[in-house]
């Protein structure tokens, strides 16, 4: 791996920020350069929130990104603004649980993960963007999930009923990603 970009982008309060946070700081503990780049819309909470994060084993020449390896895309207006900038042979991973269309891009492998419903399921429909993250790493293999896990057990230990349910999203979005990513016939990432 020189260098691999992923936007994850939806509204806010999804737990955009988050998500990208704990690539980024799994990426850091895996000793390798990161960049994490939030922005946001004109209101927080409910507007449009996206961040990119830039992992790489060598220096990272800039944080913008125009066309990104991967993008996770949590909600609709995301998924029609950042669908088509990845890059051909790219990764699209998306929130089926609320966007109900996919691409018409050969060009790209797309997954669709039930986010909310696996959160909900789980016991708190807030760990949507943590079973995305999972499946995220799940199909780029970017950084290793135990690495992942450990990163999400620092920063969210003391809570130990978020904590639990957070890992169990995790690993079931991991899990679903791998078991896709076999059945396309694409090969897994290393």
């Amino acid at each position: 791996m020189a260098q691999y970009e992923v936007t994850m982008a939806g509204f806010g309060g999804q737990g955009i920020m988050t998500a990208g946070q704990l690539l980024a700081y799994t990426g850091i503990e895996e000793n390798k350069k990161v960049v994490w780049l939030p922005s946001y819309g004109p209101e927080m909470r409910g507007g449009t929130a996206y961040c990119t994060v830039v992992i790489s084993d060598t220096r990272i020449g800039s944080p913008i990104i125009n066309n990104p390896a991967a993008v996770c895309v949590f909600n609709r207006p995301s998924f029609d603004k950042f669908v088509p900038k990845i890059k051909p042979g790219g990764l699209l991973v998306v929130n089926s649980s609320l966007i109900n269309v996919t691409t018409d891009r050969t060009d790209i492998t797309e997954i669709l993960i039930p986010a909310n419903k696996m959160a909900l399921e789980a016991g708190n429909v807030k760990a949507a963007n943590i079973a995305i993250l999972g499946a995220f790493i799940g199909a780029s293999k970017i950084v290793k999930y135990e690495t992942l896990v450990e990163v999400l057990k620092k920063k969210l230990g003391y809570k130990k009923e978020v904590l639990k349910i957070n890992l169990s999203v995790l690993e079931e979005g991991y899990r679903m990603a791998i078991d896709l990513m076999k059945k396309s016939g694409k090969k897994e990432k290393v």
